[in-house]
């Protein structure tokens, strides 16, 4: 057999370039990841300053009698300025995410950005739907008063069946969105890392 077709795959393997992670790629995904997440957090902070202003012009405007109304339209609208204040807390940790960054970097922002929002998503957003629902129910206190028992059970039930509904079924879709999508790039940067260090 001629020398010329022996063909040595050991030594063509070792000379096999490795593969490595499309950094373009991965780093599109976190500039991605960085836009939603800053356009979510000014899309929430719209949304709940519109909201406390059209609470606070509802409580100007027909002027409510009862002390409880009141005390519900504080509520509401103090759980959703601390919701609003805790959250935009997390724009800072966005904004820190740039291109100059290492890929340890990178994971130690992502981490800390999975903690902070872990955290949003349940001892805040618990105190927030536990003060909205509160504040909601007495707020409509003073207007189911005036209506039947039928009507009233009708509102407060209606109401109530809305709150679970946003609890238990919406939100833990979200969250579930939200840990998906930065998991996805802290396992990205742990396996970047990994094949760098071996």
């Amino acid at each position: 057999m001629n020398n010329d077709n022996n063909i040595d795959f050991k030594d063509l393997w070792k000379k096999q370039s490795v593969s490595q992670p499309d950094m373009t790629d991965l780093l599109a995904r976190v500039g991605k990841f960085k836009k939603a997440a800053l356009r979510s957090l000014w899309m929430i902070n719209i949304l709940l300053l519109a909201t406390s202003a059209f609470i606070i012009f509802i409580w100007i405007y027909y002027q409510p009698q009862f002390i409880s109304t009141k005390i519900g339209i504080v509520v509401t609208i103090l759980a959703m300025m601390v919701y609003v204040f805790v959250y935009n807390k997390l724009s800072n940790d966005y904004k820190s995410i740039d291109s100059t960054q290492t890929n340890q970097e990178y994971l130690q922002k992502l981490i800390s950005i999975k903690k902070k929002q872990q955290f949003l998503q349940t001892k805040m957003m618990n105190f927030y739907f536990i003060g909205l629902t509160l504040g909601i129910c007495l707020y409509m206190y003073e207007y189911a008063s005036r209506m039947s028992v039928l009507g009233a059970s009708l509102t407060y039930g209606i109401t109530l069946l809305w709150m679970l509904f946003n609890w238990f079924y919406i939100r833990p879709k979200q969250v579930k969105k939200q840990q998906e999508k930065i998991n996805s790039l802290i396992e990205k940067f742990e396996e970047v890392n990994h094949q760098l260090e071996s």
